[in-house]
């Protein structure tokens, strides 16, 4: 049996429907199982439980011969602030799947991920790397770029499509690499499957690299008009960021996400994964035509 923490998440959900058309037992854990009905509906366990409740990761883990850590709350405030999800409480899911004798571990990392990177997101997710190393668990590392479900659609596509309005951090002028959450998640499967993965950390990316304001430009072209753009100043981000930690600790390590990706070298060139674990990759623009909302998803169609 496959434990799938963060089941009911982008990634997670793909992942999880690719296991159970292989007919491969599934458990999903979730701490809102009423998120998770169409995964039961389609044959997944289901279990509430929270990388925050130690006892609950311990059940979780009883009876599972492969983990894949697929949650964060890179926006979490409070209790459920980053440090205590993304940093403890996978720690906590290492260990005690190694008590359960759990044969090997995927974890999802980040593209990016390093030892004082200065963005704490970043920092935490290498030192999760670093805990699994050593913790004795036969594992693999997945470190993906910038999902386009969330960077792409969520917070450029969605709006424009929607209102017609968006607000990009920065200049979105800097090149970054975007991935489809179900190549991803077919990366995943290899890891659970592929010997060669063993101990592996593993950059997975998509086949191109493009601006925030392309992005801007091809949402523009599927709804069919100009959007009216806003920028959020690169400076004011750098002041904000560092204020709001104290108090909104989850929008404060997305605008250091932000800022690394409006500034940092943030391109990838997949071609050596490829030349490993070869797969057709999913471009941005088919992605987007194929996951249109409603009426504008029927008009892509009608027009096409």
């Amino acid at each position: 049996m496959i434990l799938v923490v963060g089941g009911t998440g982008t990634l997670g959900s793909a992942i999880t429907r690719r296991l159970l058309a292989q007919e491969r037992p599934v458990r999903v854990m979730t701490r809102t199982p009423q998120k998770a009905k169409e995964l039961q509906e389609a044959g997944a366990e289901i279990f509430q439980g929270d990388l925050r409740d130690r006892a609950s990761l311990a059940r979780a883990c009883q009876g599972a011969q492969m983990v894949l850590a697929a949650a964060h709350s890179i926006m979490g405030n409070g209790s459920e602030a980053s440090r205590y999800v993304d940093g403890q409480g996978h720690k906590w899911l290492i260990d005690e799947a190694k008590k359960a004798g759990v044969e090997r571990f995927v974890y999802i990392s980040i593209m990016g991920a390093a030892p004082e990177s200065g963005i704490q997101f970043f920092d935490t997710k290498f030192d999760v790397e670093q805990y699994l190393h050593r913790s004795g668990l036969e594992y693999v590392i997945l470190r993906p770029s910038a999902f386009m479900e969330t960077h792409a659609y969520m917070m450029i596509g969605q709006p424009i499509l929607e209102s017609g309005k968006v607000m990009l951090f920065g200049k979105g002028e800097n090149p970054r690499n975007f991935v489809a959450a179900d190549d991803v998640a077919r990366f995943v499967l290899t890891a659970f499957d592929d010997p060669r993965t063993t101990s592996q950390v593993i950059p997975v990316g998509g086949p191109e690299n493009l601006t925030n304001i392309q992005v801007v430009a091809l949402y523009e072209e599927i709804a069919g008009h100009k959007a009216q753009v806003s920028h959020i100043p690169l400076p004011m981000m750098r002041v904000m960021a560092p204020l709001l930690r104290p108090f909104k600790p989850g929008l404060s390590q997305v605008m250091q996400v932000s800022l690394h990706d409006d500034t940092a070298d943030c391109t990838f060139d997949m071609s050596e994964v490829l030349d490993q674990y070869p797969m057709k990759l999913t471009r941005l623009e088919e992605w987007a035509r194929e996951h249109l909302p409603g009426e504008v998803g029927r008009m892509a169609v009608t027009t096409a």
